[in-house]
Formats: C-alpha cells, structure tokens, sequence
C-alpha cells in the first residue's frame, strides 16, 4: 500500500496547477484559491500519507482540540466584502520596544526627496495621512513593500531592530 502512496506522490508533479486544485477539494472536501504548485503537492501528499498511516494519533488530536477550544479557527481567509471581527484593544498594550518616542521625527533621504514622518501614539504621519505602521508609510513612499524599520534605518550594523 505505501508503494501505491509514492506513485501517486510522484504522479501529483505531472498535473498542473488546475488539476492539483481539484484534486485538494476531492481530499480536503473544501477548495482553494492558491496557485503556489509546491504548496498544494505537499498538502495533498500529506493527506495521502496520513490516510495510509492513520493521521494524528488520538493524543495529538486531543491536544489539537484543547489547543483550538474557544478560538475562532479559520482556514481560509473571508471574502471580500465580509464583516471581519476585530478583537477589541487591549487595555495597557504594551507599546513595541523598537519604535521611537511619540512625538519623534524620522527623516530619511529617498530619490532626492526627504520623507519625514511623525511617529504618534496612534501610528505614523507622513503627507497628511495616518499610517498604522513604518512599513505602511515605506510601501506608499517606494511603491513596493519593504520593512519600515529597515527603511527609516532603525536597526542596528547587525540588521535587527
């Protein structure tokens, strides 16, 4: 039987992305919107391998289900357009170590221009605008995602924060 398991482990990189995504919904019993191949073969070749060895044991089922009591689970993301629950904010949240004092400049040269951003307890402010974070603020300045820490050169000769 397990011989059975690697040919069709190995049969899963012949198909193309269309056919491993039906093939994770017979599995599975749910789709999925992902077209990263890698993914979904090795998704599918654990289902068949757990179908063959019996999956979880009843221990580490236990635990999973003692991990997950009262936590809203989701497997896939909600769709567009969907009410999303936001936790309410915490009293006393602890404020990130690595950013600067509120009410602190950042400046920082890019293509010739100096972007100053005001650092608020609130968030960030650059042009007017309110960013939740310095990524956000680098992403609207470059274009591009990039790390907000790393762009406004917070972090030390050894690329940590």
């Amino acid at each position: 039987m397990a011989m059975n398991v690697q040919r069709e482990v190995a049969a899963l990189e012949r198909l193309t992305v269309g056919e491993l995504r039906e093939r994770f919904a017979e599995l599975f019993g749910e789709t999925t919107r992902t077209g990263n191949r890698t993914w979904l073969i090795r998704r599918i070749a654990w289902r068949l391998q757990a179908r063959v060895a019996g999956g979880l044991s009843e221990a580490a089922q236990a635990r999973a289900a003692e991990l997950v009591d009262g936590t809203d689970l989701r497997v896939t993301a909600p769709r567009e357009g969907s009410p999303v629950l936001v936790p309410p904010p915490q009293t006393g949240a602890v404020r990130d170590p690595r950013l600067p004092p509120v009410g602190t400049v950042l400046a920082r040269k890019y293509k010739g221009t100096i972007i100053r951003v005001e650092v608020r307890d609130n968030g960030f402010v650059w042009d007017g605008r309110v960013f939740g974070s310095l990524s956000a603020v680098a992403q609207e300045v470059t274009g591009s995602h990039c790390n907000g820490f790393s762009f406004f050169q917070l972090t030390n000769k050894k690329g940590q924060s």
